[in-house]
């Protein structure tokens, strides 16, 4: 590469490293006050812990040359990134940007679990998850000879799938692996809608989201014309989600509320992470508009079913799952480099087909694998923290310390 786009490469990424604060506000808003430090922190954990996994032996296993069929890379392809270290050139900042995707993924998981779990055992659950889970995702969608790809064995046998930013690694990931830790820990002791504590922080988090996110989606743009279509395609996307969200909330007989309004940002922007090199602006449009319909219902569908206490499932997995399909339905034949295109426009069924397995066996691997690690982690060390904690807020209790400084400090053990 040239110096120029390794200056590109290096923003982007700082760019998607910057989501993973902005994600912080965005949850920290959301939350009760008493639990918003906790809900924080989370977030800095990942960046601390998801780092340095990444560099020991999460890129080799996303990355590195594929194992059993393409179920993994070698960890030790990469290791500590000698290799890279010793090859020059423009490796490690390829590295870099690989992980803060690792990292804005982990941390998204943190939403649905807020208000009720032990901060040490999210210290725990993290690198298991992105080696267990993340990193094998990865390798099988992105990486040479992966399970979903050419040379990967459902690859060859149904096709390619094609996800750009992160449909099935990020979002569909994130959201299954949600769903999987709630139904471990179970509900809240008092689960009902809980008022943010700060929307101007909800805001202000979705509006850094939405800016990180042009790094996330053009980061890895071929050329020019690449990076054009991504840039316009990220700004209508969520553009026409937050419209459709308001418009929903009005055609439900609601006010049109500055949440919705985020909510629909972060939707439109999941649904064209894995489309946006691959379909047209109008495509977006519709694409966008569609994720802040579904998404808007989808947030509802929880109650008296799981806790998921800030809609990681409904927004996440929902409009990854939408946005991945979408390409079978609208990819554009120019823009898909085998040359398949969506139904809608003159393709056949291959391209669609492709991209639900994928989705299916993302859905299968990503909920199973979380599920049992947190049920592991919950039946030993226990993942909830006590009731009492619970009630009383864990600010006090896990950090010794509170939001806005009003809360007494228990004398408890630390979480």
């Amino acid at each position: 590469m040239e110096i120029p786009d390794v200056v590109w490469v290096v923003v982007a990424g700082a760019l998607v490293l910057f989501m993973t604060p902005g994600l912080a506000l965005f949850y920290g808003g959301l939350t009760q006050t008493k639990s918003a430090v906790n809900m924080m922190m989370m977030s800095f954990a990942a960046m601390g812990l998801v780092s340095i996994v990444w560099a020991l032996w999460g890129d080799g296993i996303s990355f590195g040359g594929s194992m059993a069929g393409g179920l993994f890379g070698n960890p030790a392809d990469n290791f500590a990134l000698y290799p890279s270290l010793e090859a020059g050139g423009d490796t490690l900042v390829w590295v870099g940007f690989g992980g803060t995707f690792a990292i804005i993924t982990t941390a998204l998981i943190s939403g649905a679990i807020a208000d009720r779990v032990k901060f040490s055992a999210w210290m725990i659950f993290v690198p298991i998850w992105l080696t267990l889970v993340y990193a094998p995702l990865a390798h099988w969608v992105w990486g040479d000879g992966g399970l979903l790809v050419e040379g990967g064995i459902i690859g060859d046998a149904v096709g390619e799938a094609v996800d750009f930013a992160g449909g099935l690694v990020v979002h569909m990931c994130a959201g299954l692996a949600a769903l999987a830790l709630v139904l471990v820990i179970g509900p809240r002791s008092h689960f009902a809608p809980v008022k943010p504590h700060n929307v101007p922080f909800v805001l202000l988090g979705a509006s850094i989201l939405w800016f990180g996110w042009f790094g996330f989606n053009l980061g890895e743009a071929a050329d020019g014309a690449q990076m054009s279509l991504n840039w316009i395609n990220t700004m209508l996307s969520p553009a026409a989600a937050l419209v459709a969200w308001l418009l929903t909330e009005w055609a439900r007989g609601k006010k049109p509320t500055p949440v919705g309004a985020a909510s629909g940002i972060v939707a439109g922007l999941v649904g064209i992470t894995p489309a946006v090199a691959f379909v047209s602006p109008l495509g977006a449009i519709i694409l966008g508009a569609v994720a802040g319909i579904l998404c808007c219902f989808a947030v509802d569908f929880k109650y008296g079913k799981y806790d998921d206490t800030l809609d990681v499932v409904g927004l996440h997995f929902v409009a990854g799952l939408w946005g991945t399909i979408a390409i079978g339905l609208f990819g554009r034949e120019e823009l898909i480099d085998d040359g398949r295109a969506g139904i809608f426009l003159g393709g056949g069924f291959d391209l669609l087909w492709a991209q639900i397995v994928a989705c299916v066996v993302t859905l299968v691997f990503a909920f199973v694998a979380t599920y049992i690690i947190g049920m592991v982690i919950h039946k030993t060390i226990g993942f909830r923290v006590d009731e009492d904690v619970e009630e009383g807020g864990i600010d006090a209790v896990a950090h010794q310390t509170e939001a806005y400084g009003t809360l007494p400090t228990p004398a408890a053990t630390q979480q």
